[in-house]
C-alpha cells in the first residue's frame, strides 16, 4: 500500500490517495513485469517485411549462355542469389510476432509495474472545469505548478480522452495523454511522472484492482 498527495489545480495539496493492489512478490515481479513488456513489444510488431527468392523474382528463365567454351562461370539463370537483381537467401518473410500471456499475469504485471511506480504518481483532482478551451500554455503552467519537470516524460492518465485535454497536450513531445482502461505496460514504464486524476484512479482500482 502507497499514499500519494493529491494536488489540486492550483499545486496545493488536497488530501492523500491510496495505491492498494495485489501485485507480485519480490523475487518474481521483475519477471512478469519483463514478460508483460516483451508481449506487448511483439504484438505491436506487423511482421509483414518480405523479401522474393529466386523463385519468385521476374524473369531469369532462359539460361544466360551455354555451359561450355565461354571461358566463364557457368550460370543458369540471371537471377541467382549470386546475381545485382537475383533472388534472395533466407530473406524475412511475413510472420507472426504475437506471444501468449495468460490474462491474469497481464492484469497482475499491470498492477505490478503501476505500484512499483508510485514514487513517480501525482494525483491531482479532476480538473477538465478548469480548461475551457484547448491551451498548452496553461498544461504546462499547471504541470510546473504540480512540481513536474516539464522536460521529463509524463504520462498523463484520466478517465477518458477529452477533445480538449487531448489538444492541450498533443503539442508537446514528452507528454503522452491515455484513458484510464487503456492503462498498458509500456506507457508506464517509460514515463518519468505518472499524473492520474482522482476519478482515473478510482477507474483504474475499479478495472484493474483486485
Amino acid at each position: 500500500m502507497v499514499d500519494c498527495v493529491v494536488k489540486n489545480w492550483q499545486g496545493e495539496e488536497a488530501g492523500t490517495a491510496t495505491v492498494d493492489s495485489k501485485v507480485a512478490v519480490a523475487e518474481n515481479a521483475s519477471h512478469i513485469v519483463h514478460r508483460a513488456l516483451v508481449r506487448q513489444i511483439n504484438n505491436g510488431r506487423q511482421g509483414n517485411a518480405s523479401s522474393k527468392t529466386r523463385a519468385e523474382v521476374r524473369g531469369g528463365g532462359r539460361k544466360p549462355w551455354k555451359q561450355k567454351g565461354t571461358g566463364r562461370a557457368r550460370a543458369g539463370s540471371i537471377r541467382s542469389p549470386l546475381w545485382r537483381g537475383g533472388g534472395v537467401i533466407f530473406g524475412p518473410k511475413p510472420r507472426d510476432y504475437s506471444t501468449k500471456m495468460n490474462r491474469k499475469e497481464r492484469r497482475l504485471a499491470l498492477r505490478t509495474a503501476f505500484q512499483g511506480c508510485a514514487d513517480g504518481i501525482l494525483v491531482v483532482e479532476d480538473f477538465s472545469s478548469e480548461l475551457a478551451q484547448p491551451k498548452t500554455k496553461e498544461m504546462l503552467a499547471a504541470i510546473a505548478r504540480w512540481g513536474i519537470d516539464p522536460d521529463s516524460k509524463i504520462l498523463i492518465i484520466d478517465t477518458e480522452k477529452t477533445d480538449i485535454l487531448n489538444r492541450s497536450v498533443r503539442n508537446i513531445p514528452n507528454i503522452k495523454l491515455i484513458a484510464a482502461t487503456s492503462l498498458n505496460i509500456y506507457d508506464i514504464l517509460n514515463a518519468d511522472s505518472l499524473v492520474v486524476t482522482a476519478s482515473a484512479l478510482e477507474k483504474i482500482k475499479e478495472v484493474y484492482g483486485e
